[in-house]
Protein backbone atom coordinates (compact mmCIF):
# COMPACT_ATOMS: atom_id res chain seq x y z
CA UNK A 1 0.00 0.00 0.00
CA UNK A 2 1.32 3.32 -0.64
CA UNK A 3 -0.19 6.70 0.48
CA UNK A 4 0.70 10.23 -1.16
CA UNK A 5 3.92 12.31 0.27
CA UNK A 6 1.94 15.41 -0.77
CA UNK A 7 -2.34 15.54 0.44
CA UNK A 8 -2.59 19.01 1.65
CA UNK A 9 -6.23 20.80 2.71
CA UNK A 10 -6.85 21.17 -1.10
CA UNK A 11 -6.98 18.04 -1.69
CA UNK A 12 -10.08 17.68 1.00
CA UNK A 13 -11.48 21.18 0.66
CA UNK A 14 -12.98 20.17 -2.92
CA UNK A 15 -16.37 17.99 -3.15
CA UNK A 16 -16.24 14.76 -2.77
CA UNK A 17 -18.23 12.09 -2.60
CA UNK A 18 -18.78 8.07 -1.39
CA UNK A 19 -18.67 7.33 -4.78
CA UNK A 20 -15.42 8.26 -5.64
CA UNK A 21 -13.69 5.80 -3.16
CA UNK A 22 -16.15 3.82 -3.61
CA UNK A 23 -15.00 3.29 -7.25
CA UNK A 24 -11.45 2.82 -5.79
CA UNK A 25 -11.77 0.17 -4.01
CA UNK A 26 -13.71 -1.81 -6.51
CA UNK A 27 -11.13 -1.07 -8.60
CA UNK A 28 -8.46 -2.54 -6.30
CA UNK A 29 -10.40 -5.30 -6.12
CA UNK A 30 -11.14 -6.11 -9.38
CA UNK A 31 -7.26 -6.24 -9.39
CA UNK A 32 -6.55 -8.65 -6.79
CA UNK A 33 -9.41 -11.01 -8.33
CA UNK A 34 -6.89 -11.83 -10.79
CA UNK A 35 -4.55 -13.34 -8.34
CA UNK A 36 -7.40 -15.46 -7.12
CA UNK A 37 -8.63 -16.33 -10.62
CA UNK A 38 -5.63 -19.03 -10.73
CA UNK A 39 -6.63 -21.14 -8.11
CA UNK A 40 -9.48 -22.51 -9.32
CA UNK A 41 -8.28 -23.51 -12.27
CA UNK A 42 -4.80 -24.59 -11.53
CA UNK A 43 -5.64 -28.22 -12.10
CA UNK A 44 -7.65 -27.46 -15.35
CA UNK A 45 -4.38 -25.46 -16.55
CA UNK A 46 -1.94 -28.50 -15.76
CA UNK A 47 -3.99 -30.81 -17.55
CA UNK A 48 -4.47 -28.65 -20.67
CA UNK A 49 -0.96 -26.86 -20.59
CA UNK A 50 0.90 -30.34 -18.93
CA UNK A 51 2.34 -27.76 -16.56
CA UNK A 52 3.98 -29.46 -13.00
CA UNK A 53 3.88 -28.27 -9.48
CA UNK A 54 6.92 -26.54 -9.60
CA UNK A 55 5.80 -24.30 -12.94
CA UNK A 56 2.30 -24.13 -10.80
CA UNK A 57 3.81 -22.31 -7.88
CA UNK A 58 5.75 -20.35 -10.33
CA UNK A 59 2.55 -19.07 -12.11
CA UNK A 60 0.65 -18.01 -8.87
CA UNK A 61 4.17 -16.04 -7.71
CA UNK A 62 4.79 -14.33 -10.59
CA UNK A 63 1.99 -11.95 -10.94
CA UNK A 64 4.03 -10.53 -8.17
CA UNK A 65 7.45 -10.16 -9.57
CA UNK A 66 6.56 -6.59 -10.89
CA UNK A 67 5.81 -5.47 -7.49
CA UNK A 68 9.07 -7.22 -6.32
CA UNK A 69 11.04 -4.22 -8.57
CA UNK A 70 8.45 -1.74 -9.14
CA UNK A 71 7.19 -0.53 -5.76
CA UNK A 72 8.69 2.27 -4.84
CA UNK A 73 8.93 3.44 -8.57
CA UNK A 74 5.38 3.31 -9.02
CA UNK A 75 4.81 5.24 -5.51
CA UNK A 76 6.70 8.07 -6.82
CA UNK A 77 5.42 7.99 -10.57
CA UNK A 78 1.66 8.01 -9.38
CA UNK A 79 2.45 11.23 -7.74
CA UNK A 80 4.33 12.58 -10.73
CA UNK A 81 1.80 11.07 -13.69
CA UNK A 82 -1.44 11.33 -11.17
CA UNK A 83 -2.71 8.35 -9.06
CA UNK A 84 -6.27 8.24 -11.56
CA UNK A 85 -4.54 8.06 -14.15
CA UNK A 86 -1.77 5.15 -12.88
CA UNK A 87 -5.13 3.32 -11.23
CA UNK A 88 -6.97 3.37 -14.57
CA UNK A 89 -3.84 2.14 -17.16
CA UNK A 90 -3.54 -0.52 -14.31
CA UNK A 91 -6.69 -2.29 -15.05
CA UNK A 92 -6.55 -1.49 -18.75
CA UNK A 93 -2.92 -3.65 -18.89
CA UNK A 94 -4.44 -6.10 -16.70
CA UNK A 95 -7.71 -6.51 -19.01
CA UNK A 96 -5.32 -7.31 -22.19
CA UNK A 97 -2.89 -9.22 -20.31
CA UNK A 98 -5.69 -11.48 -19.42
CA UNK A 99 -7.24 -11.54 -22.69
CA UNK A 100 -3.94 -12.61 -24.04
CA UNK A 101 -3.27 -15.36 -21.42
CA UNK A 102 -6.65 -17.02 -22.65
CA UNK A 103 -4.73 -17.57 -26.08
CA UNK A 104 -1.80 -19.36 -24.04
CA UNK A 105 -0.62 -22.29 -26.14
CA UNK A 106 2.06 -23.47 -23.35
CA UNK A 107 2.97 -22.62 -19.86
CA UNK A 108 5.55 -20.55 -20.86
CA UNK A 109 3.03 -18.04 -22.55
CA UNK A 110 0.67 -18.18 -19.70
CA UNK A 111 3.77 -17.44 -17.61
CA UNK A 112 4.33 -14.44 -19.89
CA UNK A 113 0.45 -13.27 -19.55
CA UNK A 114 0.72 -13.65 -15.60
CA UNK A 115 4.28 -11.34 -15.32
CA UNK A 116 2.24 -8.70 -17.72
CA UNK A 117 -1.05 -9.10 -15.14
CA UNK A 118 1.80 -8.32 -12.24
CA UNK A 119 2.44 -5.14 -13.90
CA UNK A 120 -0.95 -4.02 -14.27
CA UNK A 121 -1.96 -5.14 -10.90
CA UNK A 122 1.42 -2.95 -9.53
CA UNK A 123 0.20 0.00 -10.97
CA UNK A 124 -3.28 -0.15 -9.68
CA UNK A 125 -2.69 -1.22 -5.76
CA UNK A 126 0.04 1.17 -5.22
CA UNK A 127 -1.77 4.56 -6.08
CA UNK A 128 -5.38 3.48 -4.81
CA UNK A 129 -4.91 3.82 -1.67
CA UNK A 130 -3.13 7.34 -1.73
CA UNK A 131 -6.44 8.02 -4.13
CA UNK A 132 -8.87 7.12 -1.71
CA UNK A 133 -7.18 9.19 0.79
CA UNK A 134 -7.50 11.87 -1.93
CA UNK A 135 -11.13 11.55 -2.85
CA UNK A 136 -12.64 10.63 1.00
CA UNK A 137 -14.69 12.84 2.70
CA UNK A 138 -12.95 13.53 6.07
CA UNK A 139 -16.14 12.49 7.72
CA UNK A 140 -16.15 8.73 5.85
CA UNK A 141 -12.63 8.16 5.67
CA UNK A 142 -12.51 5.86 8.27
CA UNK A 143 -14.40 3.70 6.41
CA UNK A 144 -13.06 4.05 3.33
CA UNK A 145 -9.35 2.53 4.49
CA UNK A 146 -10.80 -0.20 6.24
CA UNK A 147 -12.89 -0.79 3.36
CA UNK A 148 -9.87 -0.86 1.38
CA UNK A 149 -7.92 -2.73 4.29
CA UNK A 150 -10.22 -5.99 3.53
CA UNK A 151 -9.70 -5.39 -0.48
CA UNK A 152 -7.34 -8.35 -0.88
CA UNK A 153 -9.56 -10.83 1.75
CA UNK A 154 -12.50 -9.91 -0.61
CA UNK A 155 -11.13 -10.21 -3.55
CA UNK A 156 -9.75 -13.95 -2.15
CA UNK A 157 -13.53 -14.67 -1.55
CA UNK A 158 -14.85 -13.38 -4.88
CA UNK A 159 -11.78 -14.73 -7.26
CA UNK A 160 -12.14 -18.54 -5.60
CA UNK A 161 -15.81 -18.72 -5.62
CA UNK A 162 -17.06 -17.22 -8.57
CA UNK A 163 -14.00 -19.03 -10.59
CA UNK A 164 -14.46 -22.76 -8.78
CA UNK A 165 -18.14 -22.19 -9.91
CA UNK A 166 -17.60 -20.81 -12.79
CA UNK A 167 -15.10 -23.94 -13.81
CA UNK A 168 -18.27 -26.45 -13.82
CA UNK A 169 -19.67 -24.80 -16.84
CA UNK A 170 -16.72 -23.89 -18.65
CA UNK A 171 -13.31 -23.87 -19.18
CA UNK A 172 -10.66 -21.52 -17.23
CA UNK A 173 -10.04 -20.25 -21.24
CA UNK A 174 -12.85 -18.40 -20.76
CA UNK A 175 -12.61 -17.71 -17.07
CA UNK A 176 -9.60 -15.71 -18.39
CA UNK A 177 -11.92 -13.46 -20.98
CA UNK A 178 -14.30 -13.21 -18.28
CA UNK A 179 -11.79 -11.57 -15.98
CA UNK A 180 -10.22 -9.55 -19.02
CA UNK A 181 -14.22 -8.01 -19.43
CA UNK A 182 -15.15 -7.55 -15.14
CA UNK A 183 -11.72 -5.63 -15.10
CA UNK A 184 -12.95 -2.80 -17.17
CA UNK A 185 -15.88 -2.35 -15.55
CA UNK A 186 -14.86 -0.01 -12.74
CA UNK A 187 -13.09 2.62 -15.27
CA UNK A 188 -16.19 4.57 -16.11
CA UNK A 189 -17.19 4.47 -12.63
CA UNK A 190 -13.24 6.44 -11.48
CA UNK A 191 -13.95 8.26 -14.89
CA UNK A 192 -17.17 9.81 -13.66
CA UNK A 193 -16.68 9.66 -9.95
CA UNK A 194 -12.86 10.79 -9.33
CA UNK A 195 -12.11 14.17 -9.99
CA UNK A 196 -8.93 14.55 -12.36
CA UNK A 197 -5.85 14.37 -11.63
CA UNK A 198 -4.35 17.72 -10.57
CA UNK A 199 -0.40 17.98 -9.87
CA UNK A 200 0.39 19.22 -6.33
CA UNK A 201 2.81 22.10 -5.84
CA UNK A 202 5.98 20.73 -4.61
CA UNK A 203 5.67 17.40 -7.40
CA UNK A 204 9.30 18.06 -8.78
CA UNK A 205 11.47 15.12 -9.19
CA UNK A 206 14.35 16.21 -7.42
CA UNK A 207 12.19 16.59 -4.59
CA UNK A 208 11.05 13.26 -4.52
CA UNK A 209 14.07 11.71 -5.32
CA UNK A 210 15.49 13.76 -2.25
CA UNK A 211 12.65 12.39 0.00
CA UNK A 212 13.12 8.64 -1.12
CA UNK A 213 17.04 9.16 -0.24
CA UNK A 214 16.56 10.27 2.73
CA UNK A 215 14.02 7.49 3.78
CA UNK A 216 15.55 4.26 2.05
CA UNK A 217 19.34 5.16 4.23
CA UNK A 218 17.14 4.27 7.40
CA UNK A 219 16.98 1.09 8.45
CA UNK A 220 13.95 0.28 9.78
CA UNK A 221 11.56 0.61 6.45
CA UNK A 222 14.01 -2.56 5.53
CA UNK A 223 13.18 -4.51 8.57
CA UNK A 224 9.32 -3.85 8.65
CA UNK A 225 9.16 -5.14 4.70
CA UNK A 226 11.09 -8.06 5.44
CA UNK A 227 8.42 -9.27 8.32
CA UNK A 228 5.86 -8.05 6.29
CA UNK A 229 7.84 -10.78 3.63
CA UNK A 230 7.45 -13.51 6.21
CA UNK A 231 4.15 -13.24 6.65
CA UNK A 232 2.89 -12.82 3.01
CA UNK A 233 5.18 -15.64 1.94
CA UNK A 234 3.37 -18.17 3.73
CA UNK A 235 -0.48 -16.53 3.35
CA UNK A 236 0.11 -16.68 -0.63
CA UNK A 237 1.41 -19.99 -0.66
CA UNK A 238 -0.91 -21.39 1.47
CA UNK A 239 -3.80 -19.96 -0.28
CA UNK A 240 -3.02 -20.41 -3.60
CA UNK A 241 -2.62 -24.38 -3.18
CA UNK A 242 -5.06 -24.37 -1.33
CA UNK A 243 -7.78 -25.78 -3.96
CA UNK A 244 -5.45 -28.61 -4.82
CA UNK A 245 -4.98 -29.34 -1.08
CA UNK A 246 -8.35 -30.04 -0.66
CA UNK A 247 -8.76 -31.79 -3.79
CA UNK A 248 -5.51 -34.28 -2.86
CA UNK A 249 -7.60 -35.12 0.04
CA UNK A 250 -11.07 -36.26 -1.73
CA UNK A 251 -12.87 -33.14 -2.23
CA UNK A 252 -14.39 -32.90 -6.02
CA UNK A 253 -16.69 -30.27 -7.91
CA UNK A 254 -16.23 -26.78 -6.81
CA UNK A 255 -15.99 -27.44 -3.27
CA UNK A 256 -11.87 -26.98 -3.06
CA UNK A 257 -12.59 -23.82 -4.78
CA UNK A 258 -15.69 -22.63 -2.14
CA UNK A 259 -13.80 -23.78 0.55
CA UNK A 260 -10.35 -22.26 -0.16
CA UNK A 261 -12.60 -19.09 -0.84
CA UNK A 262 -14.33 -19.29 2.95
CA UNK A 263 -10.35 -19.47 4.45
CA UNK A 264 -9.51 -16.60 1.89
CA UNK A 265 -12.13 -14.21 2.97
CA UNK A 266 -12.09 -14.76 7.15
CA UNK A 267 -8.83 -12.86 6.36
CA UNK A 268 -10.72 -9.81 6.15
CA UNK A 269 -11.55 -10.22 9.79
CA UNK A 270 -8.09 -10.01 11.00
CA UNK A 271 -7.48 -6.51 9.38
CA UNK A 272 -10.61 -4.84 10.47
CA UNK A 273 -9.63 -5.71 14.08
CA UNK A 274 -5.90 -4.66 14.56
CA UNK A 275 -7.33 -0.96 14.74
CA UNK A 276 -9.60 -1.22 17.50
CA UNK A 277 -6.63 -3.22 19.68
CA UNK A 278 -4.08 -0.67 18.38
CA UNK A 279 -6.57 1.68 19.80
CA UNK A 280 -6.73 -0.20 23.25
CA UNK A 281 -2.72 0.09 23.73
CA UNK A 282 -1.54 -3.12 21.98
CA UNK A 283 1.43 -1.97 20.13
CA UNK A 284 2.33 -2.87 16.56
CA UNK A 285 5.00 -4.96 17.35
CA UNK A 286 3.01 -7.31 19.86
CA UNK A 287 0.13 -8.22 17.77
CA UNK A 288 2.75 -9.16 15.17
CA UNK A 289 4.91 -11.25 17.15
CA UNK A 290 1.70 -13.31 18.81
CA UNK A 291 -0.22 -13.45 15.26
CA UNK A 292 3.06 -15.42 13.87
CA UNK A 293 2.97 -17.48 16.89
CA UNK A 294 -0.49 -18.41 16.49
CA UNK A 295 -0.28 -18.66 12.88
CA UNK A 296 2.68 -21.23 13.35
CA UNK A 297 0.52 -23.43 15.94
CA UNK A 298 -2.50 -23.39 13.41
CA UNK A 299 -0.39 -24.10 10.22
CA UNK A 300 1.13 -27.08 12.32
CA UNK A 301 -1.79 -28.53 13.36
CA UNK A 302 -3.33 -28.58 9.73
CA UNK A 303 -0.54 -29.94 7.54
CA UNK A 304 1.47 -32.54 10.17
CA UNK A 305 -1.77 -34.43 10.96
CA UNK A 306 -3.15 -36.81 8.06
CA UNK A 307 -6.86 -35.50 8.57
CA UNK A 308 -8.20 -37.75 5.72
CA UNK A 309 -7.87 -41.01 7.98
CA UNK A 310 -10.43 -39.25 10.58
CA UNK A 311 -13.98 -38.84 10.52
CA UNK A 312 -14.73 -35.60 9.24
CA UNK A 313 -11.31 -34.73 9.17
CA UNK A 314 -11.40 -32.16 6.06
CA UNK A 315 -13.95 -30.17 8.07
CA UNK A 316 -11.33 -29.77 11.47
CA UNK A 317 -8.58 -28.96 9.01
CA UNK A 318 -10.64 -26.49 7.34
CA UNK A 319 -11.50 -24.74 10.71
CA UNK A 320 -7.83 -24.82 11.26
CA UNK A 321 -6.29 -23.48 8.25
CA UNK A 322 -9.51 -20.41 8.61
CA UNK A 323 -7.86 -19.18 12.15
CA UNK A 324 -4.98 -18.98 10.23
CA UNK A 325 -6.03 -16.98 7.54
CA UNK A 326 -8.15 -15.14 9.98
CA UNK A 327 -5.57 -14.37 12.59
CA UNK A 328 -3.00 -13.44 9.85
CA UNK A 329 -4.66 -10.68 8.71
CA UNK A 330 -4.13 -8.89 11.98
CA UNK A 331 -0.16 -8.16 10.35
CA UNK A 332 -1.16 -6.12 6.79
CA UNK A 333 -2.76 -3.46 9.36
CA UNK A 334 -0.68 -3.59 12.30
CA UNK A 335 2.40 -3.26 9.45
CA UNK A 336 0.35 -0.38 8.33
CA UNK A 337 0.21 1.19 11.44
CA UNK A 338 3.43 1.06 12.00
CA UNK A 339 5.25 2.14 8.73
CA UNK A 340 3.37 5.52 8.33
CA UNK A 341 4.85 6.45 11.63
CA UNK A 342 8.50 5.49 11.02
CA UNK A 343 9.54 8.10 8.00
CA UNK A 344 12.64 10.39 9.05
CA UNK A 345 12.01 13.88 9.17
CA UNK A 346 12.02 15.83 5.40
CA UNK A 347 11.27 12.02 4.36
CA UNK A 348 8.57 10.17 2.58
CA UNK A 349 5.69 8.22 4.45
CA UNK A 350 4.87 7.29 0.25
CA UNK A 351 8.57 6.12 -0.09
CA UNK A 352 8.60 3.88 3.14
CA UNK A 353 5.51 2.22 2.16
CA UNK A 354 6.50 1.72 -1.42
CA UNK A 355 9.66 -0.26 -0.04
CA UNK A 356 7.57 -2.21 2.46
CA UNK A 357 5.78 -3.47 -0.48
CA UNK A 358 8.54 -4.56 -3.14
CA UNK A 359 9.84 -6.34 -0.13
CA UNK A 360 6.89 -7.91 0.67
CA UNK A 361 6.00 -8.75 -2.78
CA UNK A 362 9.33 -11.03 -2.91
CA UNK A 363 7.75 -13.27 -0.20
CA UNK A 364 4.74 -13.55 -2.27
CA UNK A 365 6.96 -14.54 -5.32
CA UNK A 366 8.91 -17.13 -3.70
CA UNK A 367 6.35 -18.43 -0.77
CA UNK A 368 4.25 -20.30 -3.36
CA UNK A 369 7.38 -21.80 -5.49
CA UNK A 370 9.17 -22.85 -2.67
CA UNK A 371 5.87 -24.50 -1.12
CA UNK A 372 5.75 -26.26 -4.10
CA UNK A 373 9.53 -27.45 -4.28
CA UNK A 374 8.73 -28.59 -0.22
CA UNK A 375 5.73 -30.86 -1.41
CA UNK A 376 7.20 -32.22 -4.54
CA UNK A 377 10.76 -33.26 -2.69
CA UNK A 378 9.25 -34.52 0.25
CA UNK A 379 6.48 -36.17 -1.30
CA UNK A 380 3.74 -34.74 -0.05
CA UNK A 381 1.87 -31.75 1.73
CA UNK A 382 2.61 -32.83 5.11
CA UNK A 383 5.87 -31.43 5.66
CA UNK A 384 4.71 -27.66 4.34
CA UNK A 385 4.39 -26.36 7.95
CA UNK A 386 8.34 -26.24 7.69
CA UNK A 387 8.00 -23.51 5.84
CA UNK A 388 5.10 -21.57 7.68
CA UNK A 389 6.88 -22.10 10.76
CA UNK A 390 10.01 -21.04 9.66
CA UNK A 391 8.68 -18.00 8.02
CA UNK A 392 7.04 -16.81 11.39
CA UNK A 393 10.38 -17.57 13.61
CA UNK A 394 12.05 -15.23 11.02
CA UNK A 395 9.59 -12.60 11.14
CA UNK A 396 9.23 -12.62 15.21
CA UNK A 397 13.06 -12.53 15.63
CA UNK A 398 13.16 -9.27 13.11
CA UNK A 399 10.69 -7.78 15.60
CA UNK A 400 13.67 -7.49 18.42
CA UNK A 401 15.69 -5.20 15.97
CA UNK A 402 12.63 -2.71 15.45
CA UNK A 403 12.16 -0.24 18.43
CA UNK A 404 8.71 1.44 18.81
CA UNK A 405 8.19 4.63 16.95
CA UNK A 406 7.52 7.02 19.49
CA UNK A 407 4.80 9.77 19.54
CA UNK A 408 6.62 13.10 16.96
CA UNK A 409 8.59 10.54 14.94
CA UNK A 410 7.68 9.64 11.64
CA UNK A 411 7.96 13.11 9.27
CA UNK A 412 7.46 15.56 11.82
CA UNK A 413 8.23 18.15 9.94
CA UNK A 414 7.59 18.04 5.64
CA UNK A 415 5.09 15.01 7.11
CA UNK A 416 2.92 17.27 8.80
CA UNK A 417 2.73 19.37 6.38
CA UNK A 418 1.48 16.78 3.79
CA UNK A 419 -1.72 15.70 5.73
CA UNK A 420 -0.40 13.53 8.25
CA UNK A 421 -1.06 14.93 11.65
CA UNK A 422 2.37 15.85 14.10
CA UNK A 423 2.71 12.86 15.61
CA UNK A 424 3.33 11.16 11.75
CA UNK A 425 0.54 8.76 12.77
CA UNK A 426 -2.57 7.97 9.74
CA UNK A 427 -5.55 7.05 11.81
CA UNK A 428 -6.23 4.28 9.42
CA UNK A 429 -7.92 2.57 12.56
CA UNK A 430 -9.81 5.16 14.05
CA UNK A 431 -11.32 7.20 11.56
CA UNK A 432 -9.78 10.24 9.83
CA UNK A 433 -6.25 12.09 9.71
CA UNK A 434 -6.80 14.39 12.87
CA UNK A 435 -9.10 17.19 12.03
CA UNK A 436 -7.55 18.95 14.82
CA UNK A 437 -4.37 19.34 13.58
CA UNK A 438 -5.72 20.70 10.25
CA UNK A 439 -7.69 23.25 12.10
CA UNK A 440 -4.38 24.30 13.72
CA UNK A 441 -2.40 24.71 10.61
Amino acid sequence: MALPSQTSARDHAKPTTDGAWLAVVAAGVAAAMHIWKLPAALADIQTDLGTSLVQAGLLLGIIQLASVVGGLATALWGELAGLRRLLIAGLVLLSIASALGALAPGTEWLIAARTVEGIGFLLAVVVAPALIRKVSPPRRLNVALASWASFQGTATLLGLSVGALFLQAASWREWWVVMAILTLLPVPLLVIRVPRDVAPADAGLRNALSRVGRTVATRRPWIIGVVFACYTAQWMAVLGFLPSIYRSAGLGGPWPGILSAVVGGVNAIGALSAGPLIKRGLTERRIIFWTFLAMSFASVATFSVDWTIIRNGILFQVVLIAVFSAVGGLIPAAVTSYSVRIAPADGSVTAVLGLTQQIFNVGNFLGPTLFALLATTTGGWGTTWWLTCGMSAAGMALLVFLGQPKSGTGGTSRGSRRGFPPNGKLECKAGHTSLESRKRR
